[in-house]
């Protein structure tokens, strides 16, 4: 019964679009106005290849439409030699005229000649991402839904396919189920994405609860407790997707790592409390509960679920339709022959239902989203090489739809080759946009984010990189004598399992400092030592304050192993600002971690801190932000802005140990992970002076 509803809803939607509408404002590069269509001339062709040289041209503006095509013949060789004349494209039936062209033929950049750009920052992923020639893939590890056992069996195949399938160029993320999109970075360091499908760990059926989250509902009965779970990771999903198609508009593939989805368990699990087994549950430990024809009470149960799920699911691929991202579902089980474990006493006809229906929801998912369900394969490496085969070779077609829609519906779109023995694969419709999406469209082009606030994020993503090996943070304040006061501190990085970079056998001592004029003129010469924590060298890094002229001034530092002998060295030229001017001004802001709520107490009350040099704190850390300002009676406040500029809250302030500067605490245990920005502005009667300071939060 549940295979069938499935099947009758992948029959009836007429599903899956396969191409998006293309906003205006992302295509004409007319802020926003509309663009008439006009003649085009017919795209250069490669003779020898047979396929578009040029890139596609988008001019109808809203009305355009896209859509990828794969062809293989009947041995499932990819056919690549077609033109546009081989081509029928029709929309609700009707013919439409096709006006772009294009066969995509990607490789991962293997066979580039330059090496890929390495993403540091969040614009280098939108700009690489939103390449053509860029293949974008994000594998969604859904821990709640497979079993621990089977995640670790199919770990070393899902890195198997990273290392073999996946091309120096192509981008690549992970996420799970409680991850927030924000923090998941699409790369290129496969090593890393190794790394994470190497950790997978699956929690199907086990519910001792992991976070403060999962405590809130641990104790619900096992089907409420399912049933949340079931729609956290289909909503981690959709925000996925939606991610995805934020950075591309080509194709996309989504790998969904799961072993389907239900919103009903049988008799025998269907305990009052998840985290404990058989509690209130008179069934459950009876093999026969729920199995044999006819329980009505049963078939009403499951019908309600069903509906549920096909629901959720259609609300799923709607999104992936809409984003242009294919779903490739990966069972990790391969040949599965049973739903439930047998200490669980599922009888064998109630389980083959089950497993039927988990399946089904797998295979709805791809069937609908031109997509894939590798199920019932013990070699998934080898199921999962067709996800870049269809990435990587494909026609791109483009028309202006006859039908301009705005209603919102579904439009069917069908796709028809003139040559024979042609198998083609193309999802089959969209979904247009209603008259207020049109209306959001066509609105003129909001303000872009601030420089300033970019450059503070760039300086995180700076900060944050694990190239060198000491962290520093440089600091300014008034001196005495009208100088400036310089403050260096310098932290080691610490080591990252697996980065054969980082994992140096004799980490940092000390760190020698020169510091000269821009005339040469030496204002400070010596050694930083660092400071021993549990026997560890240099642990704690260190800090060395001198006075300096404002100007250029240059730092050459040389980082010491605990044998003196040179690990790693920098030249660095700062200009040094003037503090003595009367109006308002500001020093550098210093930032302060603490782990404990003691050792936050003391922090706020101790003048001679040592602030850290990394701008990465755990949502667990308790932070410090203290800023030198100066001017007879400035005000400071600070703010706290998300990474696209806009203000979330004022951070409190709290009294300070030192009469120069101001503190504020920094309460990061409410915010999601990802990466943020504080505005600091002082205002006085003299004028008023603003900085900004990037830093990211983890889970």
């Amino acid at each position: 019964m549940v295979r069938q509803q499935f099947h009758q809803l992948s029959f009836a939607a007429a599903l899956a679009a396969v191409v998006i509408l293309v906003p205006l404002h992302s295509v004409s590069g007319q802020g926003g106005q509309q663009q008439q269509p006009t003649t085009q001339q017919p795209p250069a062709q490669d003779p020898q290849a047979g396929q578009t040289t040029g890139q596609p041209t988008f001019r109808a503006g809203i009305n355009f439409v896209r859509v990828d095509v794969i062809l293989t013949d009947r041995n499932g060789n990819q056919i690549v030699d077609l033109q546009p004349g081989d081509f029928e494209v029709f929309e609700d039936n009707k013919p439409q005229k096709i006006e772009t062209f294009r066969f995509v033929k990607l490789d991962g950049g293997t066979t580039d000649k330059e090496p890929p750009r390495q993403i540091r920052t969040d614009e280098d992923e939108e700009a690489e991402a939103s390449r053509d020639d860029v293949r974008l893939f994000a594998i969604f590890l859904d821990d709640y839904h497979v079993r621990r056992g089977t995640s670790m069996s199919a770990r070393g195949q899902l890195a198997k396919f990273v290392e073999t399938q996946i091309g120096p160029s192509d981008m690549v993320g992970v996420m799970y189920p409680l991850l927030s999109t924000s923090s998941v970075r699409m790369t290129r360091n496969h090593s890393a994405v190794i790394r994470a499908l190497e950790q997978f760990v699956g929690r199907k059926f086990e519910y001792e609860p992991k976070n403060q989250f999962e405590e809130n509902y641990a104790h619900y009965p096992t089907e409420t407790v399912e049933r949340i779970r079931t729609q956290v990771s289909m909503s981690a999903i959709k925000s996925l997707i939606v991610h995805m198609g934020s950075l591309k508009e080509g194709r996309k593939a989504l790998i969904l790592v799961s072993e389907g989805f239900t919103y009903m368990l049988p008799p025998q699990m269907r305990n009052a409390d998840a985290t404990q087994p058989g509690s209130g549950n008179p069934d459950a430990f009876n093999p026969l509960a729920g199995a044999g024809p006819g329980n009505i009470t049963e078939d009403r149960a499951a019908w309600s679920a069903n509906n549920d799920m096909s629901s959720d699911l259609r609300d799923l691929f709607d999104a992936a339709n809409r984003n242009n991202v294919s779903i490739y579902s990966v069972d990790p089980r391969g040949l599965a022959t049973s739903e439930f474990d047998i200490s669980e006493n599922i009888n064998f006809q109630v389980d083959s239902k089950y497993l039927s229906s988990t399946m089904d929801t797998l295979r709805v998912l791809a069937e609908n989203t031109d997509g894939r369900a590798i199920v019932n394969r013990n070699d998934i490496a080898a199921g999962m090489r067709q996800i870049t085969r269809d990435s990587s070779a494909y026609y791109l077609l483009g028309y202006n739809s006859t039908q301009s829609p705005s209603d919102g519906k579904f439009h069917e779109i069908k796709v028809r080759v003139k040559k024979p023995g042609v198998q083609v694969r193309a999802r089959k419709g969209y979904w247009a946009m209603t008259a207020e999406d049109t209306a959001h469209a066509l609105a003129p082009k909001k303000e872009e984010r601030p420089t300033e606030v970019t450059n503070a994020l760039n300086a995180v993503a700076a900060r944050t990189s694990s190239a060198a090996v000491v962290r520093t943070w440089i600091g300014t304040s008034r001196g005495d004598n009208g100088k400036t006061r310089v403050t260096l501190v310098w932290e080691p990085i610490p080591k990252t399992p697996g980065d054969v970079a980082s994992n140096r056998a004799d980490p940092a001592a000390r760190v020698a400092v020169m510091a000269v004029s821009g005339d040469g003129a030496p204002y400070y010469r010596g050694k930083v030592e660092g400071v021993p924590a549990n026997g560890a060298v240099a642990a704690k890094g260190g800090q060395v304050s001198f006075d300096v002229n404002p100007g250029k001034v240059q730092l050459r530092l040389s980082v010491e192993g605990s044998m003196s002998q040179v690990l790693d060295t920098e030249t660095r030229e700062i200009t040094v600002p003037d503090l003595t001017s009367p109006q308002a001004m500001l020093g550098t802001p210093s930032m302060f971690r603490a782990r404990t709520l003691r050792d936050f107490q003391l922090l706020k009350a101790d003048a001679a801190a040592t602030p850290v040099a990394t701008r990465e704190f755990s949502r667990t850390d308790r932070v410090l932000v203290r800023v030198p300002s100066y001017g007879a009676d400035t005000k400071l406040s600070i703010h706290l802005l998300n990474r696209a500029g806009q203000t979330m809250s004022e951070v409190p302030s709290t009294a300070a140990p030192s009469a120069s500067e101001q503190q504020f605490e920094l309460p990061l245990s409410a915010l999601a992970p990802g990466e943020y920005v504080l505005e600091i502005k002082a205002d006085s009667a003299a004028g008023e002076a603003k900085d900004h300071v990037g830093f990211r939060v983890t889970g």
